[in-house]
C-alpha cells in the first residue's frame, strides 16, 4: 500500500519548530532552517522532505535503515541515544540527527504539529474496551451518516475516509499514520471521525496529540496478558483514555466490575450507562428492553427518554447501540435527531455476520470476530436464543498471544454449544496442535464439571476442514421435519489471511463457509 495517498499536502514545519517543542536538540546548528513535509518511522515509506524516526523496535533498531531512508529522501532523522550511536557508524549519513529519550513518546506531537493537528478540525470519538469496539465505532459511524454528516472510520476492519475504504493493518495505526490520515480526512471536508483505540494504541503512544471530543468504554476482559504484566495494568492503558490529556467527555457502560471503577476514577466529564442489574444505582441511563431488539434508553433524572433498536443480535450489541447513542447525545444530536440516525441498520463486517440464513436447504451460518472467553460466551449466548435446533461453534486461538485464555474460550464455548469443533485460528509461530490441545481441555473439563451445554468435543484439525465438518453436522438430518441448526465460526470475522508460520495465507471465513454449503448442496446432503 502507497503511503502517498494517505498523506496531505502540507507546506512544512521548520525543523527548529519541531526541536523547541519537543525540547530536543538538532546535531548540527546549520539545520535550523530546514523544512519537513512529512514524518514516518517505517523506511519503506519515506517520501521526500520527511523526517524519518528512527525507534527501537522489538527485533531491530529502526536507525540501522537510516541510510535507506535518507535515499528515499528523509532530510532529517529522529531518533534516540543508541539509535544515535547508529547512525554514527553510518558515514554516508549527513543529515541532521535530533535526539530524544523517549522519541515514540513525542512523534504524536510532533506529527501532529507536522500535519497541521488535524483532529482540532473535526469531531473526535474514540472507542476502547476489550469486546465490541468495532460494532460501536460502525454504529456511531453508520448514525452519523444517516445524520448527513461526512464521516471518517479507522478501526481493526478498516480505515474509511468518506466513501473511500482501505484494508487496516492494525486497529490503531502508528502516530506518524494517524495525523497523517487525520489531514487527509481535514482536507476532503470530513465532518466527524470514529475511531477504536487499542489498549496496544495508548500504551505505545499511537494517538498522542489526539484529544477526543467523546471517549467510549464498552468492557474489560481477559486479553492480550502477554503484552500487559496484569488485568490492572491492561485497565490502566484503557483509563488512560479517560483524562483530559486525550479526552473532553466520557460515555461508560458500567455493566463491569472495571467500567464501575473507570467511572469512578475518569477525571473528564462522565456519563454512565448500565443495562444490567449489576450496574450501579447511581447511573445516569439505564435500558428498558422490548421485543424484536427494541428497547428504550432512559436517563434516570429526567423524563428523557429514547426509542432505539439493536440490528445485532445479543444483550451486549443492546449496549453498543446504547453508547452509540449516548455519544451522539454527547456531541450535540438532539433525542429525536439520534433516534433516527440509529435506526439505519449498519453494516458491520465480520460481527455477527449471517452467511447463510438457514432453512429447509442447510444450517444458519454465522461469522462472528469473539476471540475471548467473555466475547465468545455473548456471542454463543446470543445465537442459542434464536436457534430452534442445534447449535454448533467453531472455534480456536491464535498463537504468540494471551495463553492463558485459550481454556477459558474452550469451556465458554462448551457451556453454550451443543457441538465445539476447536480449529486453528492464526497459530503464527506455534504448534497448531498444542494451542487446540488447551482450548479442547478446557472445554472437555466444562462438561466434565457438569455445567457445560455441549455433548461433543471435536479436534477439528485445520480450519477449512473444521468449518466442513460442523457444516456437515449440521445439513445432515436438516429438513422440513426437523429443526434448523446454527452453525457459527468464531475468532476471525472480517479477517482475510490466516498466519501460520510467520506465511500469511488468503483465508476467509464467509467464502470457506459458502464453499462448504455449497459442497454439501452438490454432494446431495441435504435431508
Amino acid at each position: 500500500m502507497s503511503p502517498s495517498p494517505l498523506r496531505p499536502a502540507t507546506s512544512g514545519v521548520h525543523l527548529r519548530d519541531l526541536t523547541t517543542r519537543i525540547r530536543a536538540d538538532v546535531g548540527s546548528a546549520d539545520a535550523s532552517d530546514l523544512v519537513v513535509t512529512g514524518v514516518t518511522l517505517d523506511s519503506r515509506a519515506v517520501l521526500p522532505g520527511d523526517l524519518y524516526a528512527a525507534l527501537p523496535g522489538f527485533n531491530v533498531h529502526g536507525a540501522r535503515f537510516v541510510a535507506d531512508a535518507v535515499a528515499a529522501g528523509a532530510v532529517a532523522v529522529l531518533t534516540d541515544a543508541a539509535g544515535l550511536a547508529e547512525v554514527g557508524a553510518q558515514p554516508e549519513v549527513t543529515v541532521p540527527v535530533v535526539v530524544a529519550q523517549d522519541p515514540r513518546g513525542v512523534l504524536g506531537d510532533v506529527a501532529a504539529q507536522v500535519y497541521g493537528h488535524p483532529s482540532d478540525s473535526l469531531t473526535m470519538l474514540g472507542v476502547t474496551g476489550t469486546n465490541g469496539k468495532t460494532t460501536t465505532a460502525y454504529l456511531v459511524e453508520s448514525a452519523l451518516r444517516a445524520h448527513g454528516q461526512r464521516t471518517g472510520l479507522i478501526g481493526t476492519v478498516e480505515t474509511r475516509i468518506g466513501d473511500e475504504r482501505i484494508e487496516s493493518v492494525r486497529t490503531t495505526p502508528e502516530a506518524t499514520d494517524l495525523h497523517a490520515l487525520l489531514g487527509l480526512m481535514r482536507d476532503r471536508g470530513i465532518d466527524a471521525c470514529i475511531m477504536e483505540v487499542s489498549s496496544h494504541a495508548l500504551e505505545l503512544h499511537r494517538v498522542d496529540g489526539v484529544v477526543y471530543d467523546v471517549a467510549l468504554f464498552t468492557n474489560l476482559s481477559q486479553d492480550h496478558l502477554d503484552f500487559h504484566a496484569s488485568m490492572d495494568d491492561y485497565f490502566g492503558a484503557k483509563a488512560s483514555l479517560f483524562t483530559p490529556q486525550r479526552s473532553r467527555s466520557a460515555v461508560v457502560c458500567v455493566d463491569d466490575a472495571w467500567g464501575r471503577r473507570l467511572a469512578a476514577e475518569a477525571t473528564v466529564p462522565t456519563t454512565t450507562l448500565a443495562t444490567t442489574a449489576e450496574g450501579s444505582p447511581d447511573v445516569d441511563w439505564g435500558v428498558e428492553e422490548g421485543d424484536g431488539g427494541a428497547f428504550t434508553l432512559r436517563e434516570r433524572t429526567t423524563d428523557r427518554a429514547l426509542g432505539l433498536v439493536s440490528h445485532l443480535p445479543g444483550h451486549f450489541n443492546v449496549a453498543n447501540t446504547a453508547l452509540a447513542a449516548l455519544a451522539l447525545l454527547r456531541i450535540g444530536l438532539a433525542p429525536a435527531e439520534v433516534e433516527a440516525a440509529m435506526s439505519v441498520a449498519p453494516d458491520v463486517p465480520g460481527r455477527m455476520e449471517v452467511v447463510a440464513p438457514g432453512g429447509a436447504e442447510g444450517p444458519r451460518c454465522v461469522v462472528d470476530f469473539a476471540h475471548t472467553p467473555d466475547a465468545v460466551d455473548a456471542a454463543l449466548a446470543a445465537l442459542r436464543a434464536s436457534t430452534p435446533g442445534r447449535l454448533i461453534a467453531v472455534l480456536g486461538a491464535g498463537g504468540d498471544r494471551d495463553r492463558g485464555k485459550r481454556p477459558a474460550m474452550g469451556a465458554a464455548a462448551a457451556r453454550q454449544a451443543d457441538v465445539v469443533v476447536v480449529t486453528d485460528d492464526n497459530p503464527r509461530s506455534e504448534d497448531p496442535a498444542e494451542i487446540r490441545s488447551a482450548v479442547v481441555a478446557g472445554a472437555r473439563a466444562e462438561v466434565r464439571a457438569g455445567s457445560a451445554q455441549a455433548t461433543e468435543i471435536i479436534d477439528g484439525g485445520t480450519r477449512s476442514s473444521a468449518i466442513a465438518e460442523a457444516i456437515a453436522l449440521a445439513v445432515v438430518g436438516t429438513g422440513e421435519d426437523r429443526p434448523v441448526d446454527t452453525v457459527v465460526v468464531l475468532g476471525k470475522g472480517h479477517e482475510k489471511g490466516q498466519e501460520i508460520h510467520g506465511v500469511k495465507h488468503p483465508f476467509d471465513d464467509r467464502d470457506a463457509v459458502r464453499a462448504a454449503l455449497a459442497a454439501v448442496t452438490s454432494s446431495g446432503v441435504t435431508s
